[in-house]
């Protein structure tokens, strides 16, 4: 067994995958150069869901996560990351009610929950929804899904590691020695060396570099993404909404987050360095939002968050062992809300040295390598 190991990162997938390994047994150290989800997951939509995720595999990987969200919320008293209510989706013209259509027969066809609601009906589900924004017909109602609150969610998650004695280093890593197919130490910009028995890349946008320094490749196609808060603002939005020109869901102490593809696509990176919001971008998907839910129209907006989703070369999870360097482990893959704290147990198993089975198979990093 592991008895010491470093965990890189401090998102959602590092503080899940530190707060297993604790429970375990394992002293764990959790490197962060910045602050605890205060990277990607800090700026995600958060949804949590697996409407339309392909292959299986992945779709039962994500329905998995979902239920462990919902047990992990009934067990601790007073939790407050986790949000249900489903989510609703509509199309804005044929070729989108085309493909969701066939996202609805999809997801059904693998016995998740799923079913068509008429107008009358949302407004049951959402009665401050302006009713002429809405189709007659054929909106998809996903009632298993909902989001979660993810600095919450990481603040829950690291409390349980330290409480069993994890510690949080506030560092950046700068390298890692490696010898005899393991990783003996890593080092950080302190000057400091940690050690170990065994590592966890949970960095997200930068696991590609954190790899690098373990001589190891891992191809990644990152984007950026752009969430919009609102100020507090008197809006009965219950569930996650997917309308066609903005996306919404409730954020905490009555706010409203609002997300739209072209939002994402609207941000730049200034000469500094800075990421940067065009400020009619964010207007027009404010726009969207009110002529959605007419009480967003006294709404202004709070924050906007721009930040890089982590995605492996082909969009799937990387997960688990590295067969050359087995002692060095990834949990790295969009979806990480959803993922964290199921994807988060079976990592921490195996690098403990427990039999995960098959779960982790689909998912590990040689798929991306080039053979040989």
């Amino acid at each position: 067994m592991a008895e010491h190991v470093v965990v890189v990162g401090a998102g959602v997938y590092g503080a899940a995958v530190a707060a297993a390994l604790s429970r375990r047994g394992a002293h764990v150290s959790v490197v962060e150069a910045a602050t605890p989800a205060g990277g990607t997951s800090g700026a995600t939509f958060s949804w949590t869901n697996s409407c339309g995720k392909q292959p299986r595999s992945y779709h039962d990987l994500s329905v998995a996560a979902m239920a462990a969200h919902r047990r992990l919320a009934a067990e601790v008293a007073g939790s407050d990351w986790y949000h249900g209510g489903g989510n609703l989706e509509w199309a804005g013209d044929d070729a989108a009610l085309a493909r969701l259509r066939a996202k609805v027969a999809g997801v059904l066809d693998y016995g998740y929950r799923a079913r068509w609601l008429d107008r009358e009906a949302v407004l049951r589900l959402e009665p401050d929804l302006d009713p002429a924004a809405l189709p007659a017909e054929e909106i998809a109602y996903f009632p298993d899904e909902g989001w979660v609150d993810p600095a919450r969610l990481v603040d829950h998650l690291l409390s349980v590691a330290t409480s069993r004695g994890a510690e949080l280093v506030r560092d950046a890593v700068t390298g890692l020695d490696v010898s005899g197919e393991a990783v003996r130490a890593v080092r950080l910009s302190s000057g400091d060396r940690l050690a170990t028995d065994a590592m966890v890349n949970c960095a997200g946008p930068w696991a590609a570099g954190i790899a690098e320094l373990a001589g190891l490749p891992l191809p990644m196609r990152n984007t950026r993404g752009v969430l919009v808060h609102t100020s507090p603002v008197a809006v009965g939005i219950s569930r996650v909404v997917h309308a066609p020109e903005v996306h919404l869901r409730p954020d905490r102490a009555d706010r409203v987050l609002l997300h739209s593809e072209e939002i994402d696509g609207a941000a730049r990176v200034t000469e500094s360095g800075e990421p940067d919001v065009p400020p009619a971008a964010v207007d027009r998907v404010l726009a969207a939002g009110a002529a959605l839910y007419r009480g967003l129209s006294a709404a202004t907006v709070a924050s906007v968050r721009v930040g890089d989703r982590p995605i492996p070369g082909d969009g799937l999870p990387v997960l688990g062992r590295v067969a050359r360097l087995p002692n060095f482990h990834f949990a790295v893959s969009h979806s990480g809300a959803t993922l964290c704290v199921h994807a988060g147990e079976l990592v921490a198993a195996e690098v403990l040295g427990e039999d995960v089975g098959d779960a982790l198979a689909p998912f590990r990093v040689e798929r991306l390598l080039p053979a040989g």
